[in-house]
């Protein structure tokens, strides 16, 4: 393999990406233009390359050139790939790899919000999410479960943080989502914006109106926005009150709240039926 390149030199500028810019700097890395992120393990970077992602480099374990990432690195014969031991890597990189492979991929400009709604009749919206590991397990259920894009607000966590994409096993790139633009006032504006897209409105939140999660109405309508707030805060109040419908899961033993990311399965399951 002519792309293989022993890792000697910690302090290499070109392993810069795996061990010393943070993934907030690779973001902006190639400011104006969309920056690089990084991808974990062979299955997650293969459906980050099947959606049109292009890799810049590879990090790679020993054993791991030869087992599950061998197929992979064969489709980029081109594409550098940084190689040791994974004492080494471990090292390198600050984290324990799964499955023994990182890549930095290059991001590609995010669609409008009117790009994603054009066709969609189901769609999720995440308000001020930070926590990557729910991001991911939040995308994983809504490519599972009948949701046809997602919208973040500008407060949430980057979904292509490697823990998100890792946590969705790829999701993220097998369902269309954007941001809100940061100069749409949300959730004024941003409200606006789905109800001209001819979208009804939910708020998944615990009000004396809030109505049950398997309420008729809900299956009735023909485009559906499903709401859901931040970890602990849950949705702010202006939130809430645009919204057409107030939702709640019925629970037992006397549980007021579920975990974000376990409150979207159930809504998205239930909502997402047509």
């Amino acid at each position: 393999m002519s792309n293989r390149i022993e890792i000697t030199d910690f302090t290499a500028p070109e392993l810069d990406v795996y061990a010393r810019i943070p993934e907030v700097q690779l973001l902006r890395f190639y400011e104006p233009k969309p920056g690089l992120f990084i991808a974990e393990s062979p299955k997650v970077i293969q459906r980050a390359a099947n959606a049109g992602y292009q890799p810049v480099s590879f990090l790679v374990q020993h054993k791991d050139l030869e087992k599950e990432g061998k197929e992979l690195l064969q489709k980029f014969p081109g594409i550098p790939v940084y190689t040791a031991d994974y004492e080494v890597l471990v090292k390198l990189t600050g984290f324990a790899l799964t499955r023994g492979m990182l890549c930095a991929m290059t991001r590609r400009d995010l669609p409008s919000v009117e790009d994603i709604c054009k066709n969609a009749r189901r769609i999720a919206i995440l308000e001020n999410v930070v926590n990557p590991t729910n991001i991911g397990a939040i995308f994983r259920s809504a490519a599972a479960l009948h949701m046809d894009a997602v919208l973040l607000t500008p407060g949430c966590c980057d979904p292509l943080y490697r823990r998100a994409t890792r946590v969705s096993m790829g999701s993220v790139f097998q369902i269309p989502w954007t941001y809100f633009h940061k100069k749409v006032s949300w959730p004024e504006a941003g409200m606006e914006q789905l109800r001209s897209l001819e979208f009804k409105t939910v708020a998944m939140a615990l009000r004396n109106d809030s109505i049950s999660i398997d309420a008729p109405a809900l299956q009735a309508e023909e485009k559906l926005v499903i709401i859901l707030g931040a970890e602990g805060d849950g949705l702010v109040d202006a939130t809430i009150t645009g919204c057409d419908y107030t939702v709640k899961i019925p629970m037992s033993h006397e549980v007021d709240s579920l975990n974000v990311a376990a409150a979207s399965a159930v809504a998205f399951w239930e909502l997402g039926k047509r």
